[in-house]
């Protein structure tokens, strides 16, 4: 009967409660009467009635079970320690999205606020995580803070507010939202209205811990929406991140494509790679049939083109994403457009970026290959 367990998951750290040591005593008396104890990782977790359904549900498939009861307690602070040492790893606590590990690291930037950075940003890990890829996605606009609300993280016991991570003593577990593990200084705030007024250390701070002490599990993708412009969250990602990709998103208006090439440029002064341009808000087709080129026109092409200036390899414009409804809709509802409306033409447009995303792979550059040159 406890073999049965496995297939219970919890749905904040992703393994099988079996193997997170939340499993007491498992009993079944001669008629059939099943007794299950649950040790739940901290007092008032927020997946505990998810996991106790999910007992009750898998404990019931057993052959010869008549009825269930399950206790639910919480662990010992050696019981916690023991579980963060177990998906951590032993010694000191260090930031896990190095150059030599598997997971991709992918950061979406933009040169002027407004293009719609984060709104891309969203769907594009839903639209990953749909494929079947682990997705992890870390707000790093602190102060201009909105994937919770793009996402729909909205915490039913605060209305307005955003839904709190787990604690288990120093470990930070994220919300999942649409598959996506997500964390955001939003998250922190007792008031959405809350300006986040820090300055450099401060910023840096939080975007190391964000990436140190939030437990994210094996990622495939690890996606940070970067704030617009070159300041201070741009320089400490390429300081901490060297090796990742950047995406840069830009509007078809030459004003911002100006702008847009700029926070492509720091990032390559960082070390970091710049795999494309997103060109959003771009021209839409009116019911008449009538095409509307509310920004402009080609300034993704634009920004594609000047940071391909002296590159051994053009940066290409990676999907061109035209204005949407049903995109702005999504982003006040908390539900993606990829998910909700996927024959829509924005929606079609992100999918087909996260085509080219994937298509990329990683690249070897500055990763070590465990080869060993006799």
């Amino acid at each position: 009967m406890r073999r049965s367990l496995d297939a219970v998951i919890d749905p904040e750290i992703r393994r099988p409660i079996t193997e997170l040591d939340m499993v007491g005593d498992v009993s079944v008396d001669a008629d059939g009467a099943a007794q299950v104890d649950i040790r739940l990782t901290i007092v008032g977790c927020p997946a505990a009635r998810t996991i106790e359904r999910d007992v009750r549900e898998a404990i019931a498939r057993v052959d010869g079970v008549t009825s269930t009861s399950v206790d639910v307690g919480v662990m010992s602070r050696e019981q916690r320690a023991a579980l963060t040492e177990r998906l951590r790893g032993p010694g000191k606590r260090r930031m896990p999205f190095t150059a030599d590990s598997l997971t991709r690291v992918i950061a979406v930037t933009s040169g002027k606020g407004g293009v719609g950075k984060s709104t891309v940003t969203a769907n594009l890990a839903v639209s990953l995580a749909a494929r079947g890829l682990a997705v992890g996605l870390v707000d790093a606009d602190v102060h201009g803070f909105s994937i919770p609300g793009l996402l729909g993280l909205d915490d039913p016991e605060r209305p307005g507010r955003a839904v709190r991570p787990t604690r288990v003593d120093d470990m930070i577990l994220p919300p999942v939202a649409h598959g996506v593990k997500v964390i955001s200084i939003g998250m922190f705030v007792d008031d959405p209205a809350t300006a986040v007024a820090w300055r450099g250390p401060m910023l840096h701070r939080t975007i190391d811990q964000f990436l140190t002490d939030v437990y994210f599990g094996d990622l495939d993708v690890l996606l940070l929406d970067l704030p617009p412009g070159t300041g201070d969250v741009a320089i400490s990602v390429g300081q901490i991140l060297p090796h990742a990709e950047v995406i840069v998103v830009t509007t078809p208006q030459a004003a911002a494509a100006d702008v847009a090439e700029r926070s492509g440029t720091v990032a390559r002064q960082t070390g970091q790679h710049v795999i494309g341009v997103v060109e959003n808000m771009g021209a839409f087709v009116a019911p008449d049939g009538t095409v509307v080129e509310m920004f402009g026109s080609g300034g993704g092409a634009d920004v594609a083109e000047r940071l391909s200036r002296g590159q051994e390899a053009a940066v290409p414009l990676l999907a061109s994403i035209p204005l949407s409804v049903d995109l702005r809709r999504g982003g006040d509802l908390g539900i993606p457009v990829v998910l909700d409306r996927p024959d829509d033409p924005a929606a079609r447009a992100i999918t087909a970026l996260t085509d080219a995303v994937m298509s990329r792979g990683r690249g070897l550059a500055g990763r070590p290959l465990g080869v060993n040159v006799v």
